[in-house]
């Protein structure tokens, strides 16, 4: 038999946990200084589009129920738009990191933002699973996020593999569970591989839920 210490240590040395999936989340705005500018630009930007972007309505109203995004309409905003180039270039720096921890076997500069789009989500607004195909790295930056705002939540992508396994404790670790919700705050970027499948539960806040997604992909 085993005393506490050391069954711990012989567990922590007999199991391995391979296959990871790996998210990426940091602060890109800390809202000071120029950071705030760049904040106060961004929800002026976003404004304008839900006011002016007929055909992103018209778009939102057959694949984003109850919300609005410019997927449909404007998703090029980094290269349209000097306000979201700025974040564009900030979230650069994080993508490049992102890239070091999977240890992929390219330069950060093979890779390129290729589409850069607004959602946001009023009361009750919700976005389904989804992936991103043809992308490398999917991620979103978030701008407002009021009390009660919905988290991101991701799917374990071996779930359709598991067959006769048994449940998961409700308390399991982190790395154990089939899904995952993160609850991002006000200028957080979270970034993760675009095979990975993702949701946004419904909106609990009165207030919208504001956030830039965007894609990475092969540099042309």
């Amino acid at each position: 038999m085993f005393d506490n210490e050391t069954k711990k240590d012989y567990v922590s040395q007999s199991m391995k946990t391979v296959f990871s999936t790996q998210i990426y989340i940091d602060k890109a705005l800390h809202f000071k200084s120029l950071d705030r500018k760049i904040q106060s630009e961004l929800m002026d930007e976003c404004q304008l589009l839900l006011d002016k972007d007929s055909e992103g309505h018209k778009w939102s109203e057959k694949n984003y129920p109850s919300g609005y995004t410019s997927y449909g309409s404007y998703d090029q905003l980094h290269s349209q738009n000097s306000t979201f180039k700025k974040l564009g270039l900030k979230v650069d720096k994080h993508m490049a990191k992102y890239i070091h921890q999977l240890d992929y076997d390219i330069k950060p500069t093979d890779l390129e933002m290729t589409h850069c789009w607004v959602n946001i989500m009023p009361e009750l607004a919700q976005h389904t699973a989804h992936i991103h195909p043809l992308s490398v790295i999917s991620g979103t930056f978030y701008l407002q996020i009021p009390k009660l705002a919905s988290s991101i939540k991701f799917e374990d992508p071996r779930l359709q593999c598991f067959m006769n396994t048994p449940p998961i404790k409700s308390k399991s670790k982190l790395a154990n569970k089939r899904f995952v919700e993160l609850k991002p705050q006000e200028g957080d970027v979270i970034l993760f591989e675009s095979w990975l499948k993702h949701e946004v539960p419904r909106n609990q806040s009165t207030e919208p839920r504001v956030s830039i997604s965007f894609n990475y992909g092969w540099k042309k």
